[in-house]
C-alpha cells in the first residue's frame, strides 16, 4: 500500500468541475486509479494561482476544501484524515483515506486566527511557501536574503501547538534552517527531490536532507521529471534513483513519496499516474530493498509522523 504525500487534484476539481469518484481520461487521480495503485492515503492540497496570492487566497482556498467535502458526499470509500487512528479506520473499511493539506500560507492571509480555522475544517499540513514570497517567508524563487518573518515564525509555533504537519517544500534555504531551529515536532518536505542527483532549485542538499533525518522527518519523491532529471526525460529508474539516494543517506525510515500528480505537466516514463505506484514496489525489489524497508518508503514512515504529531 501507499501514501502519497502531495497531489494537486483539489485545484483541478475546482477549475473543471472533475468527478474523481468516478475514472476519468484526464489527469492523474481519481478513485479507481487510487484503489489500482494500491493508495491507501492520499495527501490533497490546496493551490492558489499565483496572481491571487495576494489577494482571495484564503477564499480560493476554502472552495477547494469545499470540493473534498463535496467529493466524500458523493461516495462512501473515502474518509477524511484528522489524528492517526482514523488511518487505521480507514484501513479496517478498505476506503482511501484523505489527508487536508495547504500549499503555500498565503492562504492565511497573515492572520492566525485563519490558520486555527483551517485546523477545524480539517487541514492538517502546510507548506509554508510555495515557490514566491509570502507573509509568512520566501519560496525559492524569492529572495536568499531572508529567511521566516516574525509571522511565519508564529505560524510555526502555533502548527505545532495544534499538532499540523510543517512542510518545507518550496521553502528558501534561510527559511528551511528557520524551520529546523523553531520547530520542535518532525517535519516533512512533502514534495521534493535530490541536488545531488539533480541540481534544480527546488531540490534538497545532502545537510537540508540530513537536517529533515536528524528532526525524524520525511521526504516525499517528487515525480515531476525536472525535478528528477536534469535533461527532463525521467523514467521510473530515476524515481528509484532518489528513494535510493536518500535511503543510503540517512535511511529508510526517511523517505516516501510525493508525487505531485496533477500539479505536474508530465510523468516520468512508466509512471502515468496513480495506477502506476505498484511498479515502485517491483522496482525497489529488484534493488535489493527488504520488506521492512519496502514498506517503510511506501507508507509507514508517513504514517509513523501523522500518528505522531496529529492528535
Amino acid at each position: 500500500m501507499f501514501v502519497d504525500f502531495h497531489c494537486d487534484t483539489l485545484y483541478l476539481i475546482e477549475k473543471d468541475g472533475r468527478d474523481i469518484t468516478k475514472q476519468n481520461d484526464k489527469g492523474h487521480i481519481d478513485l479507481v486509479r487510487l484503489e489500482e495503485g494500491m493508495v491507501h492515503l492520499q495527501v490533497f492540497a490546496t493551490f492558489v494561482e499565483p496572481e491571487f496570492m495576494r489577494k482571495d487566497a484564503a477564499a480560493k482556498t476554502l472552495k477547494m476544501i469545499d470540493k473534498l467535502y463535496q467529493t466524500m458526499e458523493k461516495t462512501n470509500k473515502i474518509k477524511l484524515i484528522l489524528n492517526g487512528k482514523d488511518i487505521d479506520e480507514a484501513k479496517d473499511k478498505n476506503i482511501l483515506g484523505a489527508l487536508l493539506s495547504i500549499e503555500g500560507g498565503e492562504a492565511l492571509e497573515g492572520d492566525l486566527s485563519l490558520l486555527r480555522m483551517f485546523y477545524k475544517l480539517g487541514v492538517r499540513a502546510m507548506t509554508l511557501t510555495w515557490s514566491l514570497r509570502n507573509d509568512l517567508g520566501d519560496g525559492i524563487l524569492g529572495s536568499d536574503n531572508y529567511g521566516l518573518t516574525a509571522f511565519g515564525k508564529d505560524v510555526i509555533k502555533e502548527m505545532n501547538r495544534l499538532g499540523m504537519i510543517v512542510d518545507v517544500s518550496h521553502l528558501n534555504e534561510r527559511g528551511f534552517w528557520d524551520v529546523v531551529d523553531l520547530s520542535d515536532k518532525p517535519f516533512i518536505a512533502s514534495h521534493s527531490d535530490c541536488k545531488a542527483l539533480c541540481n534544480h532549485p527546488r531540490n534538497l542538499s545532502d545537510k537540508q536532507i540530513k537536517a529533515i533525518a536528524d528532526k525524524n522527518g520525511v521526504i516525499g519523491i517528487n515525480f515531476c521529471p525536472d525535478f528528477l532529471r536534469e535533461d527532463g526525460n525521467a523514467t521510473i529508474e530515476d524515481v528509484l534513483d532518489h528513494v535510493e539516494y536518500i535511503a543510503e543517506l540517512v535511511g529508510a525510515e526517511h523517505v516516501g513519496f510525493g508525487s505531485d500528480f496533477d500539479g505536474i505537466e508530465k510523468t516520468p516514463f512508466g509512471l502515468d499516474d496513480a495506477s502506476c505506484f505498484p511498479k515502485i514496489l517491483d522496482g525497489l525489489k529488484i534493488r535489493g530493498f527488504k520488506d521492512d524497508e519496502i514498506d517503510l518508503i511506501s507508507h509507514g514512515n508517513f504514517e509513523r509522523l501523522i500518528k505522531e504529531i496529529l492528535r
